[in-house]
C-alpha cells in the first residue's frame, strides 16, 4: 500500500467511525495530510498501522457533574476526558470549561495535544478534558460547586505520573484553586497533579504569560527566518482572555504596536496601541464586557462582530480566541490589510479554508501546535518544580519558554526542509511532533 492509500484509509475509517465529529475529523485529516512524505521514508510505520492507533484515544471518559445553583437548584453538566497518548509520558492537556465542549471538540483538542507536547521536548503525552458549564455569569460559590463535584469524578482517572491537567477557556486561576483543593481533600496533597497552580501552592512563576509570551517568542522566529523583524510591526488579535492579554504585552513590550482584542460580542480597536493595563481590569478583575474598554479608554472605538471582519490595517494577525475564528473568506481579505504572518496563539483558530487562504496569498503561517505550545511548556516545567520541591525563579522559567518556542520553530523549519517542503510551518509542525510519538509507539510496540 502507498503512503497516501494508507493515509486516506485511515481517514476514510475515522469518518465512518465517527460521522458526527467534524472538530476531530477536521484536525485529523489537516495533520495526516501533511504527514503522508514521512511514510513514503518510513514504510515500518505503515506495516506497525501507527496512524491507525494513534487516531484512536488510548481512553475516553464521560461523566455526569451535577452541582448546585444559588437558588437551590440542582444542574447536570457533562464532563469528560480524553487521554489520548502517553507513549511519550504521562497525559497532559488542558480542562476547557465553555458551553459549547462536547465529545468531538475534546478529542480534537486531545489529539493536537500529542503532537504540542511532543514539539516541546519535554516527557508528556497527549490529552484534554473540560464540561460544557459556563462560567461566565456564575457566582464563585457557583463555580466552587461544580468544581468540587466535576473533581470528585475526575480524580479517579489523574495523577502527578498519570494525567495531570491545566487551565484552557473558562478555567483560571480562580478554577484551578478549586479543582486542586478537592483534589487534596479526596487524596491528599499531591501538588504534581495539576498545573496552572497558584504560587502560594506550587504554582510556576511565568505560567500565567507562557502561552501569550511563547506565541510572541515563536512569532518572532517565524519573522527572523524570513528576513523580518517583529519590532514597528502592528498586530491584531482576537480575544481578550489570558492568551490574548499577555501576548499583547509581551508584543507592545518587543516594539509592536497591538491595535485590538475582542471578546465573543465584539472588538475594541485603540490606534494607540491596546492598554493591557485597562484589559486586564476589565477582564481579570471585573469580569467584564470589552465594549467597557472603548467607554474607559480615550480614542477607543468598539465594534460589534468579528474583529477578522475590521476594515484595519496591519502585519501580523494572532488569532487567539477559539477554533475556527477565521474562515477562508476573511484570510483571503489579509493580504490586502498587509498582513505578512498569521500566527495562532488558540488551538485551530483558521479553518481548512483559510489555512489554504495564507497559503495562495504567501502569508507566512505559524500553526496552534508550535505556535501556542509555551503554556504547556511551562506547565511541564511547573511539573519538573513540584517533583523537586522547588520553585525557579520567573527570569530562569521566561529563559526556558524562550529557549523551547526557538527550538520549536528550529524543529519545524528543520522537518520541512528535510521532507521536501520547505518553508511549510504547519507540515514541518506536524512531521516533527509526530515523528517522536511514531518513534516511542513503533520501540514499545503494540
Amino acid at each position: 500500500m502507498s503512503a497516501a492509500s494508507y493515509v486516506q484509509s485511515v481517514l476514510a475509517t475515522l469518518k465512518q467511525r465517527d460521522p458526527n465529529q467534524p472538530e476531530f475529523f477536521e484536525a485529523a485529516s489537516t495533520l495526516l495530510n501533511t504527514i503522508t512524505p514521512v511514510f513514503e521514508k518510513h514504510p515500518g510505520y505503515v506495516k506497525a498501522n501507527i496512524l491507525g492507533r494513534l487516531v484512536e484515544p488510548e481512553r475516553v471518559i464521560q461523566f455526569a457533574v451535577p452541582w448546585q445553583d444559588d437558588r437551590g437548584n440542582i444542574q447536570i453538566s457533562r464532563g469528560f476526558r480524553v487521554q489520548f497518548n502517553s507513549a511519550i509520558g504521562p497525559y497532559k492537556g488542558g480542562l476547557r470549561l465553555h458551553p459549547s465542549v462536547n465529545l468531538s471538540i475534546v478529542k480534537f483538542l486531545g489529539f493536537e495535544q500529542i503532537f504540542k507536547n511532543s514539539l516541546t521536548t519535554l516527557p508528556i503525552g497527549g490529552a484534554k478534558g473540560g464540561a460544557d458549564f459556563n462560567p461566565k455569569g456564575k457566582s464563585d460559590a457557583e463555580v466552587m460547586r461544580f468544581c468540587q463535584s466535576f473533581m470528585t469524578e475526575l480524580s479517579k482517572y489523574i495523577g502527578p505520573d498519570l494525567d495531570v491537567p491545566a487551565g484552557d477557556i473558562g478555567v483560571g486561576a480562580r478554577e484551578i484553586g478549586y479543582l486542586y483543593g478537592q483534589y487534596k481533600r479526596l487524596k491528599g496533597a499531591q501538588r504534581g497533579v495539576l498545573t496552572g497552580k497558584g504560587l502560594s501552592y506550587g504554582g510556576s512563576l511565568a505560567r500565567t504569560e507562557a502561552t501569550g509570551y511563547g506565541l510572541i517568542y515563536y512569532t518572532d522566529e517565524l519573522l527572523k527566518a524570513n528576513g523580518e523583524k517583529l519590532a514597528g510591526k502592528r498586530a491584531v488579535i482576537s480575544g481578550a482572555g489570558n492568551v490574548a492579554i499577555h501576548a499583547a504585552e509581551k508584543a507592545e513590550a518587543l516594539g509592536v504596536k497591538v491595535l485590538t482584542v475582542s471578546d465573543s460580542n465584539g472588538y475594541v480597536v485603540d490606534e494607540n496601541g491596546v492598554d493591557v493595563a485597562a484589559v486586564k481590569q476589565i477582564k481579570e478583575v471585573e469580569r467584564g464586557r470589552i465594549k467597557t474598554y472603548a467607554e474607559r479608554v480615550a480614542g477607543a472605538k468598539y465594534h460589534k462582530g468579528s474583529v477578522w471582519d475590521a476594515d484595519l490595517k496591519f502585519d501580523l494577525a494572532l488569532p487567539c480566541a477559539t477554533q475556527n475564528e477565521i474562515d477562508g473568506e476573511q484570510a483571503a481579505r489579509l493580504k490586502a490589510a498587509g498582513v505578512i504572518a498569521v500566527a495562532e496563539g488558540a488551538n485551530m483558530p483558521s479553518d481548512p479554508d483559510a489555512i489554504a487562504a495564507y497559503a495562495d496569498a504567501g502569508i507566512l503561517y505559524g500553526p496552534a501546535k508550535a505556535a501556542n505550545a509555551g503554556g504547556v511548556a511551562v506547565s511541564a516545567l511547573e511539573m519538573g518544580q513540584n517533583s523537586r520541591r522547588e520553585s525557579d525563579s520567573f527570569k530562569k522559567v521566561d529563559s526556558q519558554l524562550h529557549e523551547i518556542m526557538q527550538h520549536i520553530f528550529k524543529a519545524s523549519a528543520d522537518a520541512a526542509d528535510e521532507y521536501g517542503v520547505t518553508g511549510n510551518y504547519e507540515a514541518g509542525a506536524n512531521i516533527a511532533g509526530f515523528l517522536k510519538v511514531a518513534d516511542a509507539m513503533y520501540a514499545q510496540g503494540m
